[in-house]
């Protein structure tokens, strides 16, 4: 290979052996040219993992590419239905994956991240995309990947007004956003999450610490469908939580009228009560808090299909 060349490959041999032999060496040149160290986004996403993962790319690494390697990284487009892609034990399934990824990058001293994802590859599907179940998706899936170490989740995002799966388009927000906005507010102030449920049903329950070890709060969630009043009375699950400090808890509540709600087609989400304008951004209406009573250390949370809710500890 030249000095200005690229790795010289034969048809229908490229592989991860190949693969990444051309990644250490791109990394090396790009980084020696720049002067600069721990820069490189590596990885690939040709498939799931373990193959083309980071395990086995970091196998091939020298410390001379290492160091210039920023963090690992991979693509993941779950797809499905919308009842499958909402679904708390699928996401926990199609994020397990990663886990031994995470792990392998651990081994160098970098992060692991999700370099591209969403819902659907392509730019969303209609049917599943922008609906409220994608934003039960977006919370649950962006807590449980950092539950498990994924410190950084890029959502792909297409042309403005083009793309289903965008958080805001032209002239409306989309479902997702607010389940982007609720995952924020829970993670907020905190310094670990932990996944507190055993990711085999459709209820899920995480747990966020301060850095002291104190729990902050608690995010409950059902992913089970809800059609709409056209598919009779919305279900419900109850959520006992014990442990806690006698007195009482406030907790906000992401909702909207079914699994199928699209803000473009007048059916906002709330969070705590509030929505989020369309054009302007701005958070509209009174906030609303639910408190619940904490007796003997135990307190029971009722949360709708297709509903999730954050309980503050402190």
């Amino acid at each position: 290979m030249g000095d200005n060349q690229p790795i010289a490959i034969n048809a229908g041999t490229w592989n991860p052996q190949v693969d990444a032999e051309s990644q250490d060496d791109w990394d090396i040149r790009v980084g020696s040219a720049l002067q600069r160290k721990s820069i490189i986004q590596a990885g690939n996403s040709n498939a799931s993992p373990p193959q083309w993962g980071a395990a086995e790319l970091i196998a091939t690494e020298n410390a001379t590419v290492k160091q210039y390697v920023h963090d690992y990284a991979h693509h993941n487009y779950p797809g499905g239905s919308l009842t499958s892609l909402m679904s708390h034990s699928d996401i926990v399934s199609n994020t397990a994956v990663f886990k031994a990824e995470v792990a392998a990058a651990a081994t160098t001293g970098k992060e692991y991240v999700l370099g591209e994802t969403n819902s659907v590859s392509g730019g969303g599907a209609a049917t599943v995309s922008p609906l409220f179940g994608a934003a039960i998706w977006t919370l649950d899936y962006t807590l449980r990947a950092a539950s498990i170490g994924i410190k950084r989740i890029y959502y792909h995002h297409g042309t403005i007004g083009k793309c289903f799966y965008c958080f805001w388009g032209r002239y409306d927000m989309g479902s997702p956003y607010y389940g982007a906005y609720a995952a924020t507010a829970f993670m907020a102030g905190g310094s670990s999450i932990v996944s507190l449920d055993a990711g085999t049903s459709n209820y899920g329950a995480y747990a966020v610490f301060d850095h002291a070890g104190g729990a902050l709060k608690v995010l409950l969630v059902n992913s089970d469908y809800y059609g709409g009043n056209s598919t009779g009375v919305r279900g419900s699950t109850t959520f006992v939580l014990s442990g806690l400090e006698d007195g009482a808890v406030k907790a906000k509540r992401l909702t909207a009228p079914s699994s199928n709600s699209r803000v473009d087609q007048g059916e906002n989400p709330t969070f705590g009560g509030q929505e989020i304008a369309n054009v302007t951004c701005a958070v509209l209406g009174t906030e609303v808090w639910e408190e619940t009573e904490v007796v003997g250390g135990q307190a029971s949370f009722v949360v709708g299909a297709s509903e999730a809710l954050l309980v503050y500890l402190k």
